[in-house]
């Protein structure tokens, strides 16, 4: 097959049935078509443990485990769903990755990661992110009954709506700097991302590359890697 595809920010929600069914029409033509499928992130708009057992989390556990038969699956974390665990990867036939990770595809070495960890202009939110990161706040949030902590959710999200409007589109995307760093770091030519909504790619230094990922608020959108090159892949919705 010798190619893989890579996804992020899909945002999944029971309001947004639309994304839900362009995803699993997704998963349905891909299956057993590629040698693997990364998640990057924010498959979920929020996901608050792996007790919320909904009806429509299953559905889009069950999706992704059939899906997972063919083809192996690979998951980082994002901003929305960190707390994604264990026990919601197993019962989805997911790997979960560190944050980041490096490997190789077809003779390059590329290092897959949300990329929120290369915004550091956005000082407020590295702050959040260092906290909400920490195994002592994950495990005090966990220990909440489910429904306060869909509430604290529906807080956290309203806030940094807000913040958001008062921050330039410059200060939440990448810092050039920290990509150079990380690439420099890890040594890879090929640096994989989502979070910015920002879908392009990237020519960097000595023939390397930065391949962003785009959301999925107004459609589907992949990364196809092969050994030749990245593209990236428009999927409309059925309603479009």
């Amino acid at each position: 097959m010798s190619s893989t595809l890579v996804i992020a920010d899909l945002h999944l929600c029971p309001s947004r049935p639309d994304i839900t069914q362009c995803f699993f029409s997704f998963l349905e033509s891909n299956s057993g078509q590629h040698d693997a499928l990364y998640i990057l992130g924010d498959l979920f708009e929020t996901w608050v443990g792996d007790d919320d057992k909904s009806a429509f989390n299953l559905s889009i556990s069950q999706a992704i485990k059939h899906f997972s038969t063919s083809t192996p699956i690979y998951f980082c974390h994002g901003n929305r769903d960190f707390l994604v665990g264990k026990k919601f990867a197993f019962q989805s036939g997911m790997t979960i990755l560190p944050e980041n990770y490096k490997t190789t595809l077809y003779g390059h070495s590329v290092l897959l990661m949300h990329g929120d960890q290369l915004c550091l202009d956005d000082i407020d939110y590295q702050a959040f992110r260092k906290r909400s990161r920490s195994w002592w706040w994950q495990k005090l949030i966990l220990l909440m009954p489910l429904k306060k902590r869909k509430k604290l959710a529906e807080d956290i999200r309203a806030k940094s709506k807000e913040s958001q409007k008062h921050k330039s589109l410059e200060i939440m995307d990448v810092a050039q700097r920290e990509v150079d760093r990380v690439v420099n770091e890890y040594g890879c030519e090929w640096l994989v991302h989502g979070h910015t909504h920002r879908p392009q790619i990237h020519n960097l230094e000595n023939n390397k590359k930065r391949m962003v990922v785009g959301d999925w608020y107004e459609q589907g959108s992949a990364l196809l890697l092969t050994k030749e090159k990245g593209q990236l892949i428009e999927l409309p919705f059925l309603s479009n």
